[in-house]
């Protein structure tokens, strides 16, 4: 296996773009891609761009007849049919939605190929984690479910188990949903509680049909205004157990950055430094359980100068094995390019000022009381057993 990774990039991708109105705005991909090259941080990797999803790969996991929508809606946006959630305030149509969806899905697609076949050993695509996305329908800003269409081709290929951990605001629903059945997938989720944040799912007794996919559904609903501590404690409480005990053959992880505290669409408390360690917690298991086998994929994300270039500038740099200082001094160059395409000054550093990151472990004990403890708790008392785990 080569031991370089892979930098999905083709600067159409900033067309994935929803409207000067809508929070999704593709200059977060520009500005990331610009940090990452201010760092050098494109040596240290493989650029590369893959072609779009066609629709036979699309088929993989979403239904003929969506595909279909979405053709139609991208060539007329005024005609969109929002019986598939196209044209709505989340998703609203507009021209080329089709080809730039579908290119997305591709990089995922083609990243993950290549992790599979040995030509690189990691790869990341931030312009991917698309996850609401359903097998008929678009939802929560996205069209085409790029995680959930990498691991079906990685089952495509011959893999028997794939690992997806999403650890975005938002719970991971489209991946959970394609893969409720397939014993093969294990998808573990963290996100905000689904009593305070969309799509009001992801509740910790999720986890999965009975039969041969029950245990494969793992989620942790956490509160509101949960912090780093509370966040790694989480983490590390769920994720390192489950991965080894299910042992993947290839871990896909989706890396949104709006549970950091300055996003404006959750409640969650988390600093850039506490991205960046879960961001290294993902690559060492990725090391330790899946032959180093990882794809990394971006997601939500709506402080787009603050925090979104940074969280993914450093994941970049651990995928490189060339991992950005927290202390480092975001080129002047970048910051320039940052306020004169959004007039937002942008950040100083590549931390909030909280790097190391400490957190209690759970093995160190947990307060009853204690409402991060009793999130834990459910998640490990509804999905562990399922899997032979001690709760």
């Amino acid at each position: 296996m080569s031991g370089r990774a892979l930098l999905m990039w083709d600067e159409a991708v900033t067309q994935y773009d929803f409207g000067s109105e809508h929070p999704m705005d593709p200059v977060r991909l520009a500005l990331t891609m610009s940090l990452v090259r201010a760092y050098g941080l494109d040596r240290a990797v493989d650029v590369v761009a893959a072609k779009p999803a066609g629709d036979s790969t699309l088929r993989l996991v979403h239904r003929e007849d969506y595909v279909a929508a979405v053709r139609a809606a991208s060539v007329d946006p005024r005609h969109a049919d929002q019986a598939y959630g196209l044209g709505t305030v989340d998703d609203p149509a507009f021209a080329g939605m089709h080809e730039v969806s579908a290119l997305i899905a591709g990089q995922s697609v083609g990243a993950a190929e290549a992790v599979w076949r040995g030509e690189a050993e990691h790869a990341v695509n931030f312009a991917g984690g698309l996850h609401h996305a359903m097998p008929g329908a678009a939802s929560g800003f996205c069209i085409y479910n790029d995680a959930s269409l990498a691991i079906a081709r990685l089952l495509e290929l011959g893999a028997e188990r794939v690992a997806y951990v999403d650890v975005d605001v938002h719970h991971g629903d489209g991946v959970q949903a394609a893969f409720w059945e397939d014993p093969r997938v294990l998808t573990v989720s963290l996100h905000e509680h689904p009593r305070t944040l969309f799509p009001q799912t992801g509740w910790p007794e999720e986890t999965g049909p009975s039969g041969p996919g029950e245990g494969g559904a793992v989620n942790v609903a956490l509160p509101a205004g949960t912090g780093d501590a509370g966040w790694l404690r989480a983490f590390h409480a769920v994720v390192p157990e489950l991965i080894a005990d299910f042992r993947p053959q290839m871990l896909v992880t989706q890396h949104g950055a709006d549970t950091h505290f300055e996003d404006p669409l959750a409640h969650l408390a988390v600093s850039l430094d506490a991205q960046r360690a879960v961001q290294e917690a993902c690559h060492e298991l990725a090391h330790e359980y899946a032959e180093g086998r990882w794809l990394a994929l971006g997601g939500g994300g709506y402080a787009v100068v603050d925090v979104v270039p940074r969280s993914w500038t450093h994941l970049v740099g651990i995928a490189a094995h060339a991992p950005v200082d927290p202390e480092s001094v975001i080129p002047s160059s970048w910051r320039d390019e940052a306020y004169a395409r959004t007039r937002q000054p942008g950040p100083g550093r590549m931390t909030d000022g909280r790097w190391p990151v400490g957190f209690r472990d759970w093995s160190e004990g947990y307060d009853p009381a204690d409402r991060l403890d009793q999130a834990v708790l459910a998640t490990r008392k509804a999905a562990f057993p399922l899997r032979g785990l001690l709760a």
